[in-house]
């Protein structure tokens, strides 16, 4: 598939990353997931690497739909990207062990997701909401598409 028909994220607000948008005329989806909590071994400094701290991961993916633009796919699982699978291979993932970047973990987790063939585009959200007592949440959006 071309890159440049592969659609890309709507736009979003100061408040929070761009979201993909699902396009019948394009033929994809959006299979998502949000607020994940999970316990990871993730940082670089020495009370990071001595336990685990809690993180919140976030995955959308772009996903082709065969049904668009105007039909009702049939109502077979076996057509379907797999929230389920998202959830525990994003577990998995994060289970693995001790990465020093949020980065990398977000890296491993699109690339986990693109392993579905179906799936065009992911972006993966890890948040760290404990790194500091004055602040929300920091982390990192990353996305990472199909090649060719």
């Amino acid at each position: 598939m071309n890159h440049s028909s592969i659609p890309g994220p709507i736009h979003g607000s100061i408040h929070g990353p761009e979201h993909y948008a699902p396009d019948a005329v394009r033929g994809t989806r959006v299979v998502f997931l949000r607020g994940l909590e999970l316990m990871a071994r993730l940082g670089i400094y020495a009370h990071e690497k001595a336990g685990p701290q809690r993180i919140i991961l976030g995955v959308e993916l772009l996903v082709q739909d065969d049904a668009a633009p105007a039909a009702i796919g049939p109502d077979d699982f076996r057509r379907v990207v797999d929230y389920e699978r998202l959830v525990l291979t994003a577990r998995a993932t994060v289970a693995e062990g001790h990465v020093l970047l949020v980065e990398t973990l977000a890296e491993k987790v699109a690339l986990a997701a693109l392993a579905d063939p179906r799936v065009l585009r992911a972006r993966v959200t890890v948040e760290k909401p404990d790194a500091f007592p004055d602040v929300a949440t920091v982390g990192v959006v990353v996305e990472r598409m199909r090649a060719g």
